[in-house]
């Protein structure tokens, strides 16, 4: 048998020798006599090919080919545009309005005109017919809303760009808010409200009580997501007069990236400059200009997590905190420095593998995940706004250790005052560039940066502005 195997080996040896032997010499053959009949005999494949024109590249002529466009109607609504190659856009409308302005009415009005977006209109009968519509363009839509910022956001081919501002138009000004929708919209708010209370992630509900403890019963404080008892007590009526004050076009920004400017601010003067809404004409007077006032607080809330369970492994009982401090707005110099310092935190959970640039090397895992094996979670957080911001940090571990939690969790604020190493801060800067040059790579993400931006400052700081910033603390 071994004989055979070896004399098959020669065998299949000798047939590949031959075969190389053959088709390296008849190959070459067949090139030399190609060559030689050829209209281009020996030319280098490195230096260009005689009578063929010269290639013309793309260039950019300074940074006016990549700068934000803005422009002002003159109802006040404000367009602002970013140029992206592509075959698709992102366009949107986002409006100065959100929880934070509900002071005067039942919370909750932002939450509900969240889920009632994109329904039956004046030109369209109901939301499907607005999605088989944005079907067409290869488009879907999308409506979110924060404390201070509702948008409304379609994607879609840039070709269709006519047909997705004037639906834009009729979903944000002309909604039927109908009896059945708003009823709908009351199951809905219902069925999220309980499972927030259900979910083992307790990070939506941490942030909400963090607000509530920091600005109690003011701006920012105010609930985010309809409380139970206020679900019945809305309806047409109130969201007609919510709707009165705060959409407004100086309260608007139109905005689009993947697309040229000067037919955006056309179709924004076709469908958006004299349009009378469905709630007639706004009353800017009664606009809630309240300033976030800091109170600080405790908030507790205890939860049975016993009957709620993903698989045949129960959740773990654990205790989760969230400690926060006051600091600045979006809009003043301090508001980069406090980035880094969010992000020389970090942290994570204690199963994150972590990494180079994961955050192993922040503060939170070094010196707590690290140190504390029985502590489940430590991360920072950093929320800020026009007029007031906050730094929290979460951390999770068993009911037993609740007190040595705190206390671990307390020093580490108390050392954010001492100086930090050079390699760490520079780490963190490189860290907070890499993560807002990874994250502005999506069409998405630049449409939100640049409306926000527009939206509150009237102007966009540009990607390689804020790197410049982050490198000058």
């Amino acid at each position: 048998l071994s004989f055979l195997l070896v004399s098959c080996l020669f065998l299949v040896y000798g047939f590949c020798f031959i075969f190389c032997f053959f088709n390296q010499r008849f190959g070459i053959a067949a090139y030399r006599k190609y060559s030689s009949g050829s209209r281009y005999p020996n030319i280098s494949l490195s230096s260009p090919l005689p009578g063929i024109p010269k290639p013309v590249f793309a260039s950019v002529d300074g940074q006016e080919k990549y700068e934000t466009k803005i422009t002002t109607l003159e109802n006040g609504l404000r367009i602002a545009s970013q140029n992206k190659f592509g075959q698709f856009c992102t366009v949107g409308i986002l409006v100065n309005s959100g929880s934070r302005y509900e002071a005067k009415y039942p919370s909750g009005i932002a939450h509900f005109l969240e889920k009632l977006s994109f329904s039956s209109t004046a030109q369209y009968g109901s939301k499907d017919e607005i999605l088989l519509t944005l079907e067409k363009h290869g488009g879907i839509c999308d409506c979110q809303t924060s404390r201070d910022t509702t948008m409304y956001a379609v994607s879609a081919e840039v070709k269709g760009l006519d047909t997705v501002v004037s639906l834009l138009s009729d979903a944000v000004l002309q909604p039927r808010l109908l009896d059945e929708e708003i009823e709908m919209t009351k199951m809905v708010v219902r069925f999220e409200l309980e499972d927030l209370n259900m979910r083992p992630d307790p990070e939506p509900l941490l942030t909400e009580m963090i607000h509530a403890a920091a600005y109690r019963g003011n701006t920012v404080g105010l609930p985010r997501f309809c409380p139970v008892d206020n679900v019945d007590k809305i309806d047409r009526k109130m969201l007609h007069s919510y709707l009165r004050n705060y959409y407004s076009p100086e309260r608007m920004v139109l905005a689009g990236v993947g697309i040229e400017h000067e037919q955006l601010v056309e179709c924004a003067r076709k469908y958006l400059l004299d349009v009378k809404p469905v709630w007639g004409t706004s009353t800017v007077a009664n606009v809630d200009q309240s300033v976030a006032q800091y109170t600080g607080g405790i908030v507790k809330m205890e939860k049975d997590m016993s009957d709620v369970s993903l698989g045949p492994t129960p959740i773990p009982e654990l205790t989760h905190i969230m400690i926060g401090l006051e600091t600045c707005s979006f809009l003043e110099d301090d508001f980069i420095p406090f980035a880094v310092l969010n992000m020389m935190m970090g942290g994570g959970g204690s199963f994150s593998a972590g990494g180079p640039g994961k955050g192993m090397f922040t503060r939170l895992y070094l010196n707590v995940l690290n140190r504390h094996h029985w502590m489940y979670n430590a991360t920072s957080y950093h929320h800020s706004y026009e007029d007031s911001g906050l730094l929290c940090i979460h951390a999770s571990a068993d009911p037993r250790q609740v007190r040595e939690m705190v206390e671990i969790i307390t020093r580490e604020f108390i050392q954010m005052a001492g100086s930090a190493g050079e390699m760490e801060l520079e780490r963190a800067k490189t860290q907070l560039k890499s993560m807002l040059m990874m994250n502005l790579e999506s069409r998405p993400v630049i449409f939100e940066d640049v409306g926000r931006q527009v939206l509150s400052t009237g102007r966009r700081k540009l990607p390689h502005e804020l790197c410049d910033l982050i490198s000058e603390y």
